[in-house]
């Protein structure tokens, strides 16, 4: 495993680096990302031995601490920043928290920025989600040739400003294949096929946490059931507590302390 310095300088072993990452597609190698929010996810990610996680950059502090071998990418443009500096002072601020890359869909320009300030950049390119309404909804992007060309010279403007690496979100396959063909940047593919460096999915959908699951995504567990049923048990517990307190079977004798009975005996002459 590499070692590596971290952004503040301390020692760290990572399972990935930036380098490893970009160098890829080169070495025909794939990785597997997928999200993490809380130090638990992490843990898990780890354990299975997932490569890279990607979270909220507020909550890089506790995905770190679950997992501080794991590659970490944190996004930076969820949190109301809005200038450049405002989001290079947030991607500062997630390296020195444990990040080890961050991830925006912003403009060129902020891209190019981080760049120049030697933090490793990832752009989002297809469908992005919060531009949905731009694509007029939900929906693969680049099935027309049009569309594909455009969406090929953004891959170009994206390496160009300095990305390293970049989420594929919902891209033909076929298109995918042919863009991977040729960009120098590390791919990473949510929804846009096996044609990329690195495998992405929401651990919320592996996990089957939503009844709603993504047509790209595959289910390997069934939380969403799980859930249900603790809910159900949650309920049953609570009336079977309200019950027991009606009926004046709680508490009972092995749930109360006791007072040794000499010592109660003084206590109550004490009160009289």
């Amino acid at each position: 495993m590499p070692r590596i310095l971290d952004y503040n300088g301390q020692s760290a072993e990572r399972t990935v680096t930036v380098a490893s990452i970009a160098a890829l597609n080169e070495q025909g190698t794939q990785l597997a990302q997928v999200t993490a929010s809380t130090a638990g996810e992490a843990a898990a990610a780890a354990a299975a031995g997932i490569e890279m996680v990607v979270c909220m950059s507020q909550v890089v502090p506790v995905v770190r601490e679950g997992a501080s071998h794991v590659f970490v990418t944190a996004a930076i443009d969820f949190e109301g920043d809005v200038t450049v500096d405002e989001l290079v002072g947030r991607a500062l601020t997630a390296l020195s928290d444990g990040a080890d890359a961050v991830i925006t869909a912003r403009r060129l320009e902020v891209v190019r920025t981080l760049a120049e300030e030697d933090i490793p950049v990832m752009g989002h390119l297809g469908f992005v989600p919060k531009k949905s309404t731009l694509f007029g909804g939900v929906r693969a992007v680049g099935k027309t040739a049009d569309e594909a060309l455009a969406l090929w010279e953004r891959f170009r403007d994206l390496e160009d400003a300095g990305a390293f690496a970049v989420e594929c979100e919902l891209i033909p396959t076929n298109v995918m294949a042919e863009i991977n063909k040729r960009t120098g940047m590390a791919t990473i593919s949510l929804g846009s096929g096996p044609h990329a460096d690195v495998l992405f999915l929401f651990t919320s959908d592996i996990c089957g946490e939503d009844e709603h699951i993504p047509r790209h995504a595959r289910v390997y567990a069934d939380f969403n059931r799980l859930r249900v049923q603790m809910d159900d048990e949650r309920v049953r517990a609570l009336s079977a507590f309200r019950a027991d307190v009606k009926s004046g079977s709680f508490p009972n004798d092995s749930e109360v302390v006791q007072a040794d009975a000499v010592e109660l005996a003084r206590f109550v002459d004490e009160l009289d």
